[in-house]
Protein backbone atom coordinates (compact mmCIF):
# COMPACT_ATOMS: atom_id res chain seq x y z
CA UNK A 1 0.00 0.00 0.00
CA UNK A 2 2.99 2.32 -0.26
CA UNK A 3 2.03 5.59 -1.95
CA UNK A 4 3.56 6.20 -5.38
CA UNK A 5 2.91 9.94 -5.67
CA UNK A 6 2.40 12.82 -3.26
CA UNK A 7 0.38 15.96 -3.86
CA UNK A 8 0.66 18.01 -0.69
CA UNK A 9 -1.63 20.51 1.01
CA UNK A 10 -1.03 22.46 4.23
CA UNK A 11 -3.55 23.01 7.00
CA UNK A 12 -3.19 24.67 10.42
CA UNK A 13 -1.80 22.38 13.11
CA UNK A 14 -4.30 23.98 15.50
CA UNK A 15 -7.21 22.58 13.48
CA UNK A 16 -9.50 20.39 15.58
CA UNK A 17 -9.96 17.05 13.80
CA UNK A 18 -11.31 15.14 16.79
CA UNK A 19 -14.74 14.70 15.17
CA UNK A 20 -13.37 13.36 11.86
CA UNK A 21 -13.80 9.71 12.82
CA UNK A 22 -17.33 10.28 14.09
CA UNK A 23 -18.60 11.84 10.85
CA UNK A 24 -16.77 9.70 8.29
CA UNK A 25 -19.54 7.06 8.05
CA UNK A 26 -21.99 9.82 7.09
CA UNK A 27 -19.87 10.46 3.97
CA UNK A 28 -19.17 6.83 3.08
CA UNK A 29 -19.27 5.75 -0.56
CA UNK A 30 -22.73 4.82 -1.78
CA UNK A 31 -23.28 2.64 -4.88
CA UNK A 32 -23.74 4.73 -8.00
CA UNK A 33 -27.43 5.01 -8.86
CA UNK A 34 -28.89 3.70 -12.13
CA UNK A 35 -29.19 7.24 -13.51
CA UNK A 36 -26.00 8.65 -11.97
CA UNK A 37 -22.71 9.08 -13.81
CA UNK A 38 -20.56 8.82 -10.68
CA UNK A 39 -20.56 8.48 -6.92
CA UNK A 40 -17.80 9.34 -4.45
CA UNK A 41 -17.24 8.83 -0.74
CA UNK A 42 -14.96 7.32 1.88
CA UNK A 43 -14.13 3.63 2.02
CA UNK A 44 -12.23 1.65 4.68
CA UNK A 45 -8.50 2.13 4.05
CA UNK A 46 -7.88 -1.58 4.68
CA UNK A 47 -10.30 -2.42 1.88
CA UNK A 48 -11.88 -5.82 2.35
CA UNK A 49 -9.41 -6.90 5.00
CA UNK A 50 -11.31 -7.90 8.12
CA UNK A 51 -9.81 -6.62 11.34
CA UNK A 52 -11.17 -6.30 14.88
CA UNK A 53 -13.01 -3.04 15.44
CA UNK A 54 -15.23 -1.75 18.17
CA UNK A 55 -17.61 -0.32 15.62
CA UNK A 56 -17.92 0.51 11.94
CA UNK A 57 -16.57 4.04 12.43
CA UNK A 58 -13.13 2.79 13.42
CA UNK A 59 -12.72 0.95 10.12
CA UNK A 60 -13.25 4.15 8.08
CA UNK A 61 -9.79 5.42 9.01
CA UNK A 62 -6.54 4.02 10.37
CA UNK A 63 -4.34 5.97 12.75
CA UNK A 64 -0.73 5.51 13.80
CA UNK A 65 0.42 8.18 16.22
CA UNK A 66 -0.39 11.56 14.73
CA UNK A 67 -0.89 10.22 11.18
CA UNK A 68 -4.31 9.29 9.81
CA UNK A 69 -4.86 7.13 6.73
CA UNK A 70 -8.01 7.79 4.68
CA UNK A 71 -9.26 6.40 1.39
CA UNK A 72 -11.76 8.02 -0.98
CA UNK A 73 -13.54 5.55 -3.22
CA UNK A 74 -15.69 6.09 -6.26
CA UNK A 75 -17.86 4.38 -8.80
CA UNK A 76 -18.03 5.73 -12.33
CA UNK A 77 -20.34 4.62 -15.13
CA UNK A 78 -18.54 4.20 -18.45
CA UNK A 79 -20.71 5.75 -21.14
CA UNK A 80 -18.55 6.89 -24.07
CA UNK A 81 -19.72 10.07 -25.80
CA UNK A 82 -19.26 8.35 -29.19
CA UNK A 83 -21.86 5.72 -28.24
CA UNK A 84 -24.36 8.36 -27.08
CA UNK A 85 -23.84 10.46 -30.23
CA UNK A 86 -24.24 7.46 -32.52
CA UNK A 87 -27.51 6.38 -30.93
CA UNK A 88 -28.78 9.96 -30.84
CA UNK A 89 -28.05 10.50 -34.54
CA UNK A 90 -30.03 7.37 -35.41
CA UNK A 91 -33.07 8.64 -33.51
CA UNK A 92 -32.71 12.17 -34.85
CA UNK A 93 -32.55 10.94 -38.44
CA UNK A 94 -35.56 8.67 -37.90
CA UNK A 95 -37.56 11.54 -36.38
CA UNK A 96 -36.63 13.90 -39.23
CA UNK A 97 -37.65 11.31 -41.83
CA UNK A 98 -40.92 10.75 -40.03
CA UNK A 99 -41.75 14.44 -39.66
CA UNK A 100 -40.23 15.59 -42.93
CA UNK A 101 -38.29 18.45 -41.37
CA UNK A 102 -35.05 19.23 -39.55
CA UNK A 103 -35.25 19.08 -35.79
CA UNK A 104 -34.34 22.16 -33.79
CA UNK A 105 -31.60 22.32 -31.18
CA UNK A 106 -33.98 21.83 -28.27
CA UNK A 107 -35.46 18.66 -29.77
CA UNK A 108 -32.02 17.26 -30.56
CA UNK A 109 -30.88 17.95 -27.00
CA UNK A 110 -33.97 16.21 -25.60
CA UNK A 111 -33.29 13.10 -27.71
CA UNK A 112 -29.69 13.01 -26.52
CA UNK A 113 -30.75 13.30 -22.88
CA UNK A 114 -33.25 10.47 -23.36
CA UNK A 115 -30.48 8.29 -24.83
CA UNK A 116 -28.25 8.94 -21.82
CA UNK A 117 -31.08 7.97 -19.42
CA UNK A 118 -31.75 4.87 -21.47
CA UNK A 119 -28.14 3.69 -21.61
CA UNK A 120 -26.89 4.65 -18.13
CA UNK A 121 -28.45 1.75 -16.20
CA UNK A 122 -26.73 -0.69 -18.58
CA UNK A 123 -23.32 0.98 -18.53
CA UNK A 124 -20.35 -0.75 -16.88
CA UNK A 125 -19.32 0.60 -13.48
CA UNK A 126 -15.62 1.25 -12.84
CA UNK A 127 -14.41 1.31 -9.21
CA UNK A 128 -11.97 4.06 -8.21
CA UNK A 129 -9.86 4.69 -5.12
CA UNK A 130 -7.42 7.38 -3.97
CA UNK A 131 -5.52 7.15 -0.69
CA UNK A 132 -4.39 10.02 1.49
CA UNK A 133 -2.96 10.60 4.92
CA UNK A 134 -2.97 13.52 7.30
CA UNK A 135 0.03 14.44 9.44
CA UNK A 136 -1.44 16.27 12.43
CA UNK A 137 1.94 17.25 13.86
CA UNK A 138 3.15 19.16 10.80
CA UNK A 139 -0.24 20.11 9.34
CA UNK A 140 -0.21 18.54 5.91
CA UNK A 141 -2.29 16.10 3.90
CA UNK A 142 -0.56 13.96 1.28
CA UNK A 143 -2.69 12.50 -1.53
CA UNK A 144 -1.46 9.51 -3.50
CA UNK A 145 -1.87 11.17 -6.89
CA UNK A 146 0.18 13.36 -9.20
CA UNK A 147 -3.01 14.97 -10.53
CA UNK A 148 -3.78 18.24 -8.81
CA UNK A 149 -7.48 17.93 -9.73
CA UNK A 150 -7.78 14.43 -8.32
CA UNK A 151 -5.96 15.46 -5.15
CA UNK A 152 -8.24 18.48 -4.72
CA UNK A 153 -11.24 16.16 -5.04
CA UNK A 154 -9.94 14.19 -2.05
CA UNK A 155 -9.43 17.40 -0.05
CA UNK A 156 -13.00 18.40 -0.96
CA UNK A 157 -14.27 15.11 0.46
CA UNK A 158 -12.45 15.78 3.73
CA UNK A 159 -13.97 19.26 3.72
CA UNK A 160 -17.41 17.71 3.24
CA UNK A 161 -16.89 15.62 6.38
CA UNK A 162 -15.53 18.43 8.54
CA UNK A 163 -17.67 21.26 7.20
CA UNK A 164 -14.51 23.37 6.94
CA UNK A 165 -11.00 22.26 6.01
CA UNK A 166 -8.63 25.15 5.15
CA UNK A 167 -6.08 23.05 3.23
CA UNK A 168 -4.03 24.84 0.56
CA UNK A 169 -1.13 23.86 -1.73
CA UNK A 170 2.34 24.55 -0.28
CA UNK A 171 3.43 28.18 -0.46
CA UNK A 172 7.21 28.14 -0.97
CA UNK A 173 9.13 31.32 -0.23
CA UNK A 174 12.04 30.07 -2.38
CA UNK A 175 11.54 29.50 -6.12
CA UNK A 176 11.40 25.71 -6.64
CA UNK A 177 13.05 25.95 -10.08
CA UNK A 178 15.90 28.04 -8.73
CA UNK A 179 16.46 25.66 -5.82
CA UNK A 180 16.36 22.54 -8.02
CA UNK A 181 18.65 24.16 -10.59
CA UNK A 182 21.07 25.17 -7.85
CA UNK A 183 21.28 21.61 -6.57
CA UNK A 184 22.47 20.40 -9.98
CA UNK A 185 24.73 23.43 -10.46
CA UNK A 186 26.65 22.62 -7.29
CA UNK A 187 24.77 24.29 -4.44
CA UNK A 188 24.74 22.33 -1.21
CA UNK A 189 22.04 19.66 -0.95
CA UNK A 190 19.97 19.22 2.23
CA UNK A 191 21.34 16.72 4.73
CA UNK A 192 20.71 13.16 3.60
CA UNK A 193 19.68 14.15 0.05
CA UNK A 194 21.54 12.89 -3.03
CA UNK A 195 20.97 13.44 -6.73
CA UNK A 196 19.40 10.66 -8.77
CA UNK A 197 19.87 10.06 -12.50
CA UNK A 198 16.83 11.82 -13.98
CA UNK A 199 15.88 15.42 -14.61
CA UNK A 200 13.85 17.68 -16.87
CA UNK A 201 15.15 21.08 -17.96
CA UNK A 202 13.13 23.90 -19.49
CA UNK A 203 13.83 27.25 -21.05
CA UNK A 204 12.17 29.98 -18.95
CA UNK A 205 9.83 31.05 -21.77
CA UNK A 206 6.33 29.59 -22.07
CA UNK A 207 7.23 27.87 -25.34
CA UNK A 208 10.86 27.18 -24.55
CA UNK A 209 12.71 23.97 -25.26
CA UNK A 210 12.31 20.99 -22.92
CA UNK A 211 15.12 18.49 -22.33
CA UNK A 212 14.44 15.21 -20.51
CA UNK A 213 17.36 13.19 -19.19
CA UNK A 214 17.25 9.66 -17.79
CA UNK A 215 20.05 7.40 -16.55
CA UNK A 216 22.29 10.46 -16.78
CA UNK A 217 25.03 11.86 -14.54
CA UNK A 218 23.34 15.11 -13.56
CA UNK A 219 26.51 17.07 -12.79
CA UNK A 220 28.11 16.26 -16.14
CA UNK A 221 29.40 18.78 -18.70
CA UNK A 222 26.44 17.98 -20.95
CA UNK A 223 23.93 19.06 -18.28
CA UNK A 224 26.15 22.03 -17.45
CA UNK A 225 25.88 23.34 -21.01
CA UNK A 226 22.09 23.29 -20.78
CA UNK A 227 22.29 25.29 -17.56
CA UNK A 228 24.69 27.77 -19.18
CA UNK A 229 22.19 28.31 -21.98
CA UNK A 230 19.60 29.42 -19.42
CA UNK A 231 17.57 26.27 -18.91
CA UNK A 232 16.21 25.58 -15.44
CA UNK A 233 15.37 22.32 -13.71
CA UNK A 234 11.64 21.58 -13.59
CA UNK A 235 11.89 17.97 -12.32
CA UNK A 236 14.70 16.29 -10.45
CA UNK A 237 15.30 12.73 -9.20
CA UNK A 238 16.48 12.53 -5.60
CA UNK A 239 17.15 9.98 -2.88
CA UNK A 240 16.80 10.68 0.82
CA UNK A 241 18.93 8.81 3.37
CA UNK A 242 18.94 5.78 1.05
CA UNK A 243 15.41 5.10 2.31
CA UNK A 244 13.25 6.71 -0.39
CA UNK A 245 13.72 7.87 -3.96
CA UNK A 246 11.44 10.17 -5.93
CA UNK A 247 11.19 12.75 -8.67
CA UNK A 248 10.41 16.23 -7.34
CA UNK A 249 8.72 18.75 -9.63
CA UNK A 250 8.77 22.52 -9.54
CA UNK A 251 5.11 22.23 -8.52
CA UNK A 252 6.40 20.42 -5.38
CA UNK A 253 4.53 17.26 -6.42
CA UNK A 254 6.45 14.08 -5.60
CA UNK A 255 6.31 11.49 -8.38
CA UNK A 256 7.75 7.97 -8.84
CA UNK A 257 8.01 7.52 -5.08
CA UNK A 258 9.83 4.32 -4.09
CA UNK A 259 10.82 2.91 -0.72
CA UNK A 260 14.31 1.47 -0.83
CA UNK A 261 15.92 -1.46 0.94
CA UNK A 262 17.12 0.76 3.75
CA UNK A 263 13.49 1.41 4.69
CA UNK A 264 11.78 -1.91 3.97
CA UNK A 265 14.36 -4.40 5.29
CA UNK A 266 12.77 -4.33 8.73
CA UNK A 267 9.37 -5.22 7.26
CA UNK A 268 10.68 -8.23 5.40
CA UNK A 269 12.47 -9.61 8.46
CA UNK A 270 9.41 -9.55 10.70
CA UNK A 271 6.66 -12.19 10.70
CA UNK A 272 3.03 -11.00 10.91
CA UNK A 273 -0.03 -13.13 11.43
CA UNK A 274 -2.43 -11.25 9.12
CA UNK A 275 -2.65 -8.98 6.13
CA UNK A 276 -4.15 -6.29 8.36
CA UNK A 277 -1.05 -6.39 10.57
CA UNK A 278 1.13 -6.13 7.46
CA UNK A 279 -0.76 -3.07 6.21
CA UNK A 280 -0.57 -1.47 9.64
CA UNK A 281 3.21 -1.95 9.70
CA UNK A 282 3.60 -0.60 6.17
CA UNK A 283 1.59 2.51 6.96
CA UNK A 284 3.60 3.12 10.13
CA UNK A 285 6.85 2.87 8.15
CA UNK A 286 5.60 4.98 5.24
CA UNK A 287 4.19 7.79 7.38
CA UNK A 288 7.39 7.98 9.43
CA UNK A 289 9.57 8.21 6.32
CA UNK A 290 7.35 10.74 4.55
CA UNK A 291 7.16 12.90 7.65
CA UNK A 292 10.95 13.30 7.36
CA UNK A 293 10.69 14.02 3.62
CA UNK A 294 8.14 16.75 4.25
CA UNK A 295 10.29 18.38 6.94
CA UNK A 296 13.21 18.38 4.48
CA UNK A 297 11.08 19.99 1.75
CA UNK A 298 9.67 22.52 4.20
CA UNK A 299 13.16 23.73 5.10
CA UNK A 300 14.66 23.57 1.61
CA UNK A 301 11.87 25.58 -0.05
CA UNK A 302 10.94 27.65 3.01
CA UNK A 303 7.33 26.48 2.87
CA UNK A 304 5.30 28.80 5.05
CA UNK A 305 3.21 27.42 7.87
CA UNK A 306 -0.54 27.39 7.26
CA UNK A 307 -2.29 30.12 9.22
Amino acid sequence: MFFRNLTLFRFPTTLDLSHLETHLPECALKPVGPLELASRGFVPPFGRVVRPAQDDREAMLHRVGDCIWLAVGGEERLLPAAVVNEEAMKKIEAAEDREGRKLGGRARKKIKEDIVHELLPRAFVRPLRTDAYLDLEHGFIAVDSSSRKQAENVVSEVRRVLGSFPALPPNPQASPREVLTGWIAGDGLPDGVALGDECELKDPGDRGAVVKCQRQELQSDEIGKHLESGKQVSRLALTFDDHVSFVLGDDLVVRKLKFLDGAVDALENTERDSLAAELDARFALMSAELKRVFVMLEKAFRISVAA
